[in-house]
């Protein structure tokens, strides 16, 4: 009889459990401040990434080879400028240490993707990391394991900043994300891998596309950049390359990364769930 009774309250735990909010914790507070800093700085990357589609039509771009390597020396600057900035209300040595760990993780995990697959396992630890620990927490997480990561596998170049700071988006975008249910929160997760593994790969490719094939007959590559052409153009020429080249790369990594969420997710939120306790972060 008492069997009977344990079972049936160990159901109900696992009922109730499975309908509790989940609380993320902000283990890098994000004040008044430091939420300005950032829409300034993600702006700033977002014109950085996007500028072949805002300029007019008739312009030049004599200058514009100048554009990755001037990138490549302020956007790094930029992203310590908010990484100060977040951490305004305090970045302790426990936030400090759960950062190193994860970046280490994901640092670890990068050689593992890529190829000629497009997998790449280190998302699993951007979205989960910046879900359970916040915005703040998620975009420094991203910047620097993609940092680190680059050094190890010997990628480190003028797109190195652009990685740095797509993979700190997917791990804010993470951060921001709604509390939802302990059932639930495993599914928005792994759509929101999925979508976040296409954007990234959008982005990228944004970035390196206006000098792919150089400058001859550009007019008439349906894939090229054209300097001066309508936005319209352009951005039909981009959307062309990016289906045709790296579509199904970029599927890759985000079926990967659903997978590594369904699949791992529970374990890996209990962990950090428990280690956001023991550190006493503050609950978003």
């Amino acid at each position: 009889m008492s069997t009977a009774n344990s079972v049936s309250r160990s159901a109900v735990s696992e009922e109730a459990t499975s309908r509790v909010v989940w609380r993320a914790f902000a283990a890098i507070p994000i004040g008044s401040r430091s939420r300005v800093v950032l829409g300034a700085v993600s702006a700033i990357g977002l014109i950085a990434f996007c500028w072949p589609l805002l300029i007019s039509e008739g312009s030049s771009i004599d200058h514009s080879a100048d554009a990755p390597w001037v990138f490549a020396l302020i956007v790094p600057f930029l992203i310590a400028v908010i990484a100060a900035e977040i951490s305004d209300r305090g970045l302790d040595a426990k936030a400090i240490a759960m950062l190193g760990v994860l970046a280490a993780i994901g640092t670890a995990l990068r050689p593992l993707g890529g190829g000629i697959t497009g997998f790449q396992p280190l998302f699993v630890v951007l979205v989960l990391g910046g879900y359970a620990f916040g915005a703040g927490f998620g975009f420094v997480l991203g910047a620097i394991t993609m940092l680190t990561s680059a050094f190890l596998t010997g990628g480190a170049g003028p797109w190195l900043p652009f990685q740095m700071f797509a993979a700190a988006w997917v791990g804010m975008g993470a951060g921001l994300l709604p509390h939802v249910t302990h059932r639930s929160r495993l599914w928005v997760l792994a759509l929101y891998g999925f979508i976040s593994s296409l954007l990234f790969g959008l982005v990228m490719n944004l970035s390196f596309w206006p000098w792919t094939f150089g400058s001859d007959n550009q007019a008439s590559n349906p894939l090229a950049f054209v300097p001066g052409a309508p936005t319209s153009v352009n951005l039909h020429h981009f959307i062309t390359f990016h289906i045709t080249t790296s579509l199904g790369w970029d599927l890759t990594r985000g079926i990967g990364t659903v997978i590594l969420v369904l699949v791992a997710g529970q374990p890996i939120l209990a962990a950090l769930d428990r280690a956001g306790r023991k550190a006493h972060f503050v609950e978003s």
